[in-house]
């Protein structure tokens, strides 16, 4: 008994132990990344949600007036837009003279206020909106005495000379001669000034330089020739080629314009 339970165990362990077959590797489907969605576009200042808070009162030919509709286009800003007919005198009546007292143009309406004065408009949109503002306060300061010489030494000879030109305003070649000189000496501040600089103030456009181009603009009609400033021609190049640029007749229509 005892040999043939030995043989029966020989017979056993000559007999290969059958490998367990071994379970097919099932590869888990990778999930897809899913896909990007396009990035929404960025919106635009110029927001539904945006119009109807606007509105410019003035006229076309007001280089004042198109300072407040420049900086506006620059900002991409909607606003709606009251010609004001400064021959008829509208700007001294009793209901234009409840928005602005000083019976001028330009009035912005923002909201339920308005603002007067191009150069107060300018930094009251400047800071509202967050656009061509300086970037510290030393910046801010700059931006405002700039504004101030513009409107003492700058845009007084430019704007009577357009004015005379056009047969707006009468006086002699004697002070014809004097605004001349007052107008070409603002411009060399400006050519010494842009020959250290691509913009008035700091390294990006701001609100001073919108209101100096604003003035710069009427030098041909106010024949004044500004090719002897060469820094000061290619910074007027450089600000025509800004996003939002346009002319006084491509901004400010003849007509009044609600949105």
């Amino acid at each position: 008994m005892a040999k043939t339970a030995k043989k029966a165990a020989k017979k056993a362990a000559a007999k290969p132990v059958a490998k367990k077959a071994a379970k097919p590797t099932v590869k888990k489907a990778q999930a897809k990344p899913a896909a990007k969605k396009p990035a929404a576009p960025a919106k635009s200042s110029g927001s539904s949600a945006d119009k109807g808070r606007f509105t410019l009162y003035g006229n076309m030919t007001s280089g004042p007036t198109y300072t407040v509709g420049l900086m506006l286009a620059l900002s991409r800003y909607p606003f709606s837009y009251i010609h004001v007919n400064l021959r008829e005198g509208q700007h001294k009546q009793a209901d234009y003279l409840v928005k602005n007292r000083y019976g001028q143009v330009p009035t912005l309406r923002d909201g339920q206020t308005f603002y007067v004065q191009s150069a107060a408009v300018l930094e009251h949109l400047a800071h509202s909106l967050q656009k061509f503002d300086g970037k510290t306060e030393q910046e801010k300061n700059r931006i405002m005495e700039w504004l101030f010489w513009q409107w003492d030494k700058l845009s007084l000879p430019v704007l009577r000379l357009r004015a005379r030109a056009r047969g707006f305003r009468q006086f002699g070649d004697e002070v014809r001669m004097l605004y001349d000189t007052e107008a070409k000496a603002a411009f060399a501040v400006l050519e010494q000034e842009l020959s250290k600089s691509d913009w008035i103030v700091g390294k990006r456009p701001t609100i001073a330089d919108i209101g100096i181009y604003a003035v710069t603009r009427y030098t041909a009609e106010a024949n004044i020739d500004l090719s002897h400033y060469p820094h000061l021609m290619e910074w007027k190049k450089r600000f025509e080629a800004l996003p939002g640029f346009g002319t006084p007749e491509q901004i400010l229509p003849m007509e009044s314009r609600l949105i």
